[in-house]
């Protein structure tokens, strides 16, 4: 049986074209061409919580990373970026050092996934993405599981689906450097559609949050890019540490600011440095504001959403100390902008994105308000996306259309 390219006029079909044109040599076995796919995400509540074993409240969203890849029988990787041609080339049996560059997010999958006793595939692929570089979406939780994907040969990862998401985190703590927790990678491996997800970043134990139908999500993009190496970001982490360190010294049992509360921070104030005291009570009251969002989604409160999102806006900007002028300018325009019902900064701050709760149907009213005033007061290009909460990372099949 002869197999027929697919059309160019369908998502995979133009996924499949752009492979066929960056590797020619290879563009007439369509029979082994294969598609994956892992979203962005976003987070609704709960910053900067996930290390401190505390509670988070995520989705994966409808912008995503895809590969279209032909499965080879060397060991070698060949990655090619749709949007730039650059193209990366790895040896699996010899990773080498982290580079510095995008290939890193995955040479360190590959190295996570042999760790774990996963074999890894070769393969020429074609990375495209509509999640905007350096935003806070977690483009690079999302490279890690399409590529985990590629790796396994375009199937799902011999892993469950909690080991696949702490194994990508791994690639991204140990290999890239970056020390962070494990909700990007949760998110964008268990995502569902329609869906938030509430995760104890301690226990583990997660749960779906349905949305509710009457808002949708709309993410604006400062147009400042959040770099995430360069940040404070393990700067923050190591202030909490130092928070947990001394209250540990005088309270048997406390491990993390999870064990922390507000009286228990209130007892030890004298003995904390002010930074760390502040860092404490931001985590603190967060991850009391994830459950009660949590409670306000249920029941469709919308006033109860509108002043969560600001108090946890207020608290990344005062006591965390990870908002910018421009972040904090697109959360002003929001809340003045009819019809939007919560808005905050999303992810580690230093730039990148806010989450905005609109109601359905009302989204122009927010771009246009957006288009109209943020580049006037800070001199940057804005970028709005409404989306759709999204399933997580997986095979695209032959028949799919979007």
């Amino acid at each position: 049986m002869t197999l027929e390219p697919p059309s160019p006029t369908t998502p995979r079909g133009r996924l499949i074209d752009g492979l066929a044109r960056a590797y020619p040599e290879l563009a007439g076995d369509h029979a082994r061409m294969r598609v994956v796919r892992a979203p962005g995400r976003v987070n609704l509540i709960g910053e900067h919580t996930d290390y401190n074993d505390g509670l988070v409240l995520p989705a994966a969203v409808s912008l995503a990373i895809e590969i279209a890849l032909i499965l080879t029988d060397d060991e070698r990787v060949e990655l090619t970026l749709a949007s730039s041609g650059d193209r990366g080339t790895l040896d699996l049996r010899d990773l080498g050092p982290k580079r510095g560059t995008w290939l890193d997010y995955v040479a360190g999958t590959a190295w996570a996934l042999q760790e774990a006793g996963v074999r890894t595939r070769g393969f020429r692929g074609i990375l495209f993405s509509t999640i905007p570089s350096g935003a806070g979406l977690s483009s690079s939780a999302a490279i890690e599981l399409a590529t985990a994907w590629a790796l396994a040969g375009g199937e799902a990862p011999a892993l469950d689906p909690m080991t696949l998401a702490r194994t990508a985190q791994r690639a991204e703590n140990e290999y890239v450097g970056v020390m962070c927790g494990l909700m990007d990678q949760f998110a964008v491996t268990m995502g569902l559609a329609g869906m938030a997800l509430h995760l104890d970043c301690r226990s583990l134990a997660w749960y779906p949050v349905p949305l509710p139908p009457e808002v949708e999500l709309v993410v604006c993009h400062s147009g400042s890019p959040r770099r995430l190496e360069a940040s404070a970001y393990n700067a923050r982490r190591r202030e909490c540490a130092r928070a947990v360190a001394t209250i540990a010294a005088r309270e048997p049992g406390v491990s993390s600011l999870r064990d922390v509360d507000r009286a228990m921070l209130e007892r030890h104030r004298a003995s904390l440095d002010e930074v760390a005291c502040a860092r404490a009570l931001h985590v603190i009251t967060e991850n009391e504001r994830v459950i009660e969002a949590e409670a306000a989604l249920r029941s469709a409160d919308l006033d109860a959403l509108g002043r969560l999102f600001a108090a946890s806006h207020a608290s990344l900007r005062d006591r965390f100390e990870v908002s910018s002028d421009a972040l904090d300018t697109l959360v002003e325009i929001a809340v003045g902008t009819p019809g939007v019902v919560a808005a905050r900064l999303t992810g580690a701050g230093f730039g990148g994105c806010t989450i905005n709760l609109v109601e359905r149907g009302r989204a122009a009213a927010l771009r246009a308000a957006v288009e109209r005033e943020y580049g006037v007061r800070t001199g940057l290009t804005p970028r709005v996306f409404v989306v759709d909460a999204a399933d997580g990372a997986g095979f695209v099949p032959p028949t799919a259309e979007t």
